[in-house]
């Protein structure tokens, strides 16, 4: 959806300023994605029902961003559809925030790596094709919208039923306080310094991963020079590499990763391929160097994803799962503060050097390349 959908529904509204509007509905729906997801965790490890702390969340927010997001392919004024995305991600993130947790919740630090390994192949796999499934519903925005919606809510409520939340005995949670629960977000670096480094290197590598993959349609027509039908098809064929490539990658890192006991090597090496990954379309735009990209950024970003979720469960300041999902929370808005950054920062470029998508390419190497070497001061995981 808003790798392809949402810059199709942008595009048809206003051609002339797509980059920059597609930029803005980012910033603004980031902005509550960053914030709601912490939050959300933080208020999940206090949640008690009879169905368990995240079960909830989970439903009521699959449920939620399905109808946002239905809603969202009847608009046609730019402020109409950030308003229900701005919905559809408050709700969508609450949801995600509970999911998250699942690794750390219900499998032992030496079976993280394998565990992760299969989220995040499933979430790279469904990610790539959801891509495919939108460039080729992309003639029909309010049919692909409808389809993503229904896939979102029957998939989460028949995960919780599949695989029901454990019956466990939790303490009832200390009385609730404005003031302390915003003070628990704050992680000191000095206490906690391999948790800072494991949010800077992933804040660091998603500014450059989501500057190209946010503009990917763009770069097809206006770098590449496709027309917008041509861009479509071309993304979802890209996309199709990709899927194969992450998935053999994101399994086979995660269960390697298990087997020799190490995550920070595997995620070294993932953002050292993916920059090699964002140089070949820099030095030629053509339809190859694409699908070089496509197999290259598949490999990389499948394993990063994989050994990179094992590696953030174990650099938690706390180990008696009560703050779990808050402190989950906080790593993932390094993934959702570059997509409020990275749309902005992208346009700035394109708007600096005259619509030229090398600065794209350039910036996204440099923050990719350097964000790698920030997993390396990490001491409590090897």
């Amino acid at each position: 959806m808003l790798s392809v959908l949402l810059p199709n529904q942008i595009e048809m509204i206003d051609r002339t300023n797509k980059a920059s509007d597609l930029a803005l509905v980012f910033a603004i729906t980031s902005v509550f994605s960053t914030l709601t997801t912490p939050i959300a965790g933080a208020l999940s490890d206090r949640t008690r029902t009879r169905w368990g702390r995240r079960t909830p969340w989970i439903v009521a927010g699959s449920i939620g961003g399905a109808l946002c997001l239905t809603a969202v392919a009847q608009m046609t004024e730019l402020w109409a559809i950030t308003v229900f995305w701005v919905g559809a991600t408050i709700t969508l993130n609450g949801m995600q925030a509970a999911l998250t947790t699942v690794v750390a919740d219900r499998f032992a630090p030496h079976e993280r790596g394998k565990v992760s390994g299969f989220v995040g192949g499933g979430m790279t796999a469904g990610g790539t094709v959801g891509i495919v499934l939108a460039g080729h519903l992309a003639w029909s925005i309010t049919l692909a919208y409808l389809v993503f919606a229904i896939a979102i809510a029957v998939v989460c409520i028949g995960f919780v039923l599949v695989n029901p939340e454990a019956q466990v005995a939790a303490t009832r949670p200390e009385r609730f306080a404005l003031g302390a629960f915003l003070k628990s977000f704050w992680v000191d670096p000095r206490q906690n310094p391999d948790f800072a480094w494991a949010f800077c290197g992933r804040f660091t590598i998603y500014m450059g991963y989501q500057g190209i993959v946010t503009y990917l349609l763009y770069i097809l027509q206006d770098y590449i020079r496709l027309s917008i039908d041509q861009s479509n098809k071309m993304i979802a064929s890209l996309s199709t590499v990709t899927f194969f490539a992450l998935v053999i990658s994101g399994f086979g890192s995660g269960l390697l990763s298990d087997a020799i006991n190490r995550r920070k090597p595997l995620v070294f090496a993932s953002g050292l391929l993916m920059t090699v990954a964002m140089t070949v379309p820099l030095l030629t735009a053509s339809i190859d160097a694409m699908y070089a990209y496509a197999v290259l950024i598949g490999v990389g970003y499948g394993a990063f994803m994989s050994v990179d979720m094992a590696l953030m469960t174990q650099v938690l300041p706390k180990t008696d799962g009560e703050s779990t999902g808050k402190d989950l929370g906080i790593l993932t808005t390094a993934v959702n503060i570059p997509q409020i950054l990275s749309p902005v920062w992208a346009a700035w470029l394109l708007s600096t050097f005259h619509n030229d998508y090398r600065a794209l390419f350039i910036s996204a190497i440099a923050f990719v390349f350097a964000g790698t070497f920030l997993v390396l001061p990490i001491k409590s995981v090897r």
